[in-house]
């Protein structure tokens, strides 16, 4: 949720107060008896708790997609009170307090078609003409996404975050694919956190590498082979999606390896994919550019892929070119695509000739070159 700024008694910026689930709320109250004031609350079921709300100083609080009786939510309104209802009629939450999951956005996958899940209902939504028009629409999309960004900054807090950039075209069954699954299973194995931009293709593959971290090798071997059989989710994503469940079944979330996706709804025509433990899904698909370069703090590994990742590899460099202090590094895999088939390599060289960013940039040839990298300090 949004950050404001408190002052305390004593004059010290004492930041907002955030609760999110009835425990911390039950809890803030024992310890603050009377006073809610400056309080963000988000996304909690308060109906029970009317008592407590009507007793309590709500002084620049603010209640987000809340539940609350009518009765409370005039009375918080009348004495100051931000109250944001629940909006109940759409496909998501605008309000909510942690990051997806893919059973989340997959809901009902076994038995229904993916048009019909809440991912695509979420599309589908945000391509409406009518809501495009809708301030309240905006208003919103904004919400959710800032909740999201919250959310996001809470999961990545003291990880070691690699992300792996590549193309959604890659297909499962073939090599690029399974090199990108091998990339993910050794930066997970060498104790960073893997994040992509969730989607399919190279994305889906370095999840996959990462879900499959603790288990043997032969698990990757096994699922490689198993999703070939779905190559693609074109034209129809439900297999897609299904096949990638199935193996998530044969392999337990509970003994997986956790890493991140950043998808967007701008691209929904890409479905995300089922391996990342934690997805921050956005509606602006900027914000969600800006965020996914921005969490990357230990490096940015960008495999073969067509103008999204092109776009990445110089949204990346930006910064390191304006930066007075070594960059993090930009392994880019694939000397003939990035130096022929899509020559960046030599446009980003000469961006960092003199500058300290020089340093931090690789062209290598093979994932495991990659890794080798990434393992040295």
């Amino acid at each position: 949720m949004p950050s404001w700024s408190l002052i305390n008694d004593q004059g010290i910026d004492s930041g907002p107060v955030e609760i999110e689930s009835l425990e911390q709320f039950d809890a803030y109250v024992a310890k603050h008896p009377g006073t809610l004031a400056g309080c963000r609350i988000q996304a909690v079921d308060l109906t029970a708790r009317g008592w407590e709300l009507r007793g309590s100083d709500v002084s620049d609080s603010a209640f987000l997609g809340c539940g609350l009786t009518e009765s409370v939510a005039a009375d918080l309104r009348q004495r100051g009170a931000l109250v944001f209802p629940p909006t109940r009629q759409l496909p998501f939450d605008p309000y909510r307090a942690g990051l997806y999951t893919p059973e989340e956005l997959y809901e009902g996958i076994e038995e229904k078609s993916y048009e019909q899940t809440p991912d695509s209902l979420s599309y589908q939504w945000d391509q409406a003409p009518l809501d495009r028009e809708d301030v309240l629409g905006l208003v919103l999309r904004g919400l959710h996404d800032d909740s999201i960004s919250d959310a996001l900054g809470d999961w990545v807090a003291d990880r070691r975050i690699v992300g792996v950039m590549g193309g959604h075209a890659l297909e499962r069954g073939t090599d690029g694919y399974t090199q990108a699954a091998l990339l993910g299973r050794s930066v997970a194995r060498a104790g960073f956190t893997v994040a992509t931009g969730g989607g399919p293709g190279a994305m889906e593959a370095a999840n996959l590498g990462a879900y499959l971290a603790p288990y043997p090798d032969l698990a990757l071997t096994e699922a490689l082979a198993a999703l070939a059989a779905v190559p693609s989710f074109r034209p129809e994503v439900t297999d897609w999606a299904r096949a990638a469940f199935e193996v998530r079944k044969t392999y337990p979330q509970e003994r997986a390896g956790q890493s991140l996706s950043v998808p967007t709804w701008f691209y929904g025509h890409e479905p995300p994919n089922a391996f990342a433990s934690a997805v921050a899904k956005y509606f602006s698909n900027a914000q969600r550019e800006d965020v996914l370069l921005a969490k990357a703090n230990a490096a940015v590994v960008f495999l073969p892929g067509a103008a999204g990742t092109v776009q990445e590899i110089f949204q990346a460099a930006t910064p390191a070119y304006y930066g007075s202090d070594k960059a993090r590094r930009m392994i880019l895999v694939g000397v003939s695509y990035w130096t022929k088939t899509f020559p960046a390599w030599p446009l980003l060289r000469k961006l960092a000739e003199g500058r300290p960013m020089t340093s931090a940039m690789h062209l290598v040839d093979t994932v495991a070159e990659a890794g080798i990298l990434l393992s040295r300090p």
